[in-house]
């Protein structure tokens, strides 16, 4: 649930000149959405009434409030003041954020990551590095080895705060990261990600920081979990080094505050950890899960079908793995499918209709079964 600006970048400047590009629009009648237009792409037929809700900057990881009017993420835009992510909300009936400023609802401090609603719909948590430091941290420099890495940042923790951005308590206090934070439907559980054992590891609390629960605990990067709707189960993705050379590199860049995001499949476990099953065996980077309504199929954002490593689109898969089938056809980046607590509409974030930019943006589609 994290991590996502330097994955975009490097997609959208592979791929930024073979990005669809505007012509005569014909109207799809199965959609109401045009096939030439830049927001929608022959083959998504799961979607229908697709509107873009941000149109600049690198804007993603939107999640619902409980009565589906408004969404809460994360935003990096200089032209809303910021130089990296914070966090925002934006009622979705009124949304104009072609034009009006949403709401800032994190300090404006540091840099954030993965919002989400509490119950209630009038407070929100996310992870900030503002307490270990007021600037933003700095992103990893070019390596030598050329390998893509994602930074764990030790200054995250995660915290609550009112929708006017007043932060009311903080949720973790360990040393080291403590981010990705998601709540169950159910509004009783939280599940995050933490290196308070010295690996990335997912942990469960109540939903008011009490009763600390590890759940997994094999040595790799565990992460960007999700409850099942019905709160019994985990989804998350992970990343677990198998070799001697693997488990090398993993923690030597572990020291160094870096993790590889390459390789990454999915995983599903009871909310106690038990019974954990390998969903994909894809190989590439299978990653952003999340549930459908009905518990039983999964999205997700993954490049294992493409010769480069790019681009990154939505595919849906059945809990047992089988079923595999591609949802989105963008040439660049489609992540963070996120359903509506109805079932009946999608938010995700895309590098469609950029002109050619590297601006990651939100957009909203009815889900049509």
């Amino acid at each position: 649930m994290t991590k996502i600006n330097s994955l975009i970048i490097i997609a959208t400047l592979v791929f930024a000149s073979s990005c669809q590009s505007g012509g005569d629009e014909t109207v799809d009648d199965s959609t109401g959405a045009t096939k030439e237009s830049k927001i929608y792409y022959e083959g998504e037929k799961h979607f229908t009434n697709i509107k873009q809700l941000t149109f600049g900057g690198d804007i993603a990881e939107a999640y619902w409030s409980f009565d589906d009017s408004t969404l809460v993420f994360q935003a990096s835009y200089e032209a809303w003041g910021t130089q990296c992510d914070q966090i925002f909300i934006q009622d979705v009936a009124t949304s104009r954020m072609d034009s009006i400023k949403p709401t800032l609802v994190s300090t404006g401090l540091g840099r954030t990551t993965c919002s989400y609603f509490l119950p209630g719909d009038t407070t929100i948590l996310y992870a900030s590095t503002h307490l270990a430091n007021e600037d933003c941290p700095p992103t990893p420099a070019h390596r030598e080895d050329g390998k893509y890495v994602w930074p764990i940042y030790k200054g995250f923790d995660i915290f609550v705060a009112d929708l006017e951005g007043n932060i009311i308590s903080q949720l973790t206090t360990e040393e080291g990261y403590d981010a990705e934070a998601t709540v169950s439907v159910q509004g009783d559980k939280i599940v995050f990600t933490s290196l308070r054992t010295g690996d990335l590891e997912l942990f469960t609390m109540d939903i008011d920081g009490s009763n600390v629960v590890q759940i997994t605990d094999e040595l790799g990067y565990d992460g960007g979990a999700f409850f099942s709707p019905d709160g019994s189960k985990l989804l998350f993705r992970s990343s677990r080094p198998k070799t001697d050379e693997e488990i090398k590199e993993y923690k030597d860049l572990l020291i160094q505050g870096l993790v590889t995001p390459t390789e990454m499949e999915l995983y599903i476990c009871n909310v106690d950890g038990s019974d954990l099953k390998q969903i994909t065996q894809l190989g590439g980077a299978n990653w952003s899960p999340f549930y459908h309504p009905n518990g039983e199929k999964i999205l997700f954002s993954s490049n294992h079908a493409s010769e480069k490593g790019f681009p990154f689109n939505i595919f849906m898969i059945n809990t047992d793995g089988s079923g595999l089938e591609q949802i989105t056809y963008d040439g660049v980046f489609d992540a963070f499918p996120v359903f509506s607590y109805d079932g009946k509409k999608l938010v995700f974030s895309s590098n469609r209709n950029n002109n050619g930019t590297h601006d990651t943006n939100l957009f909203l589609a009815d889900w049509k079964d």
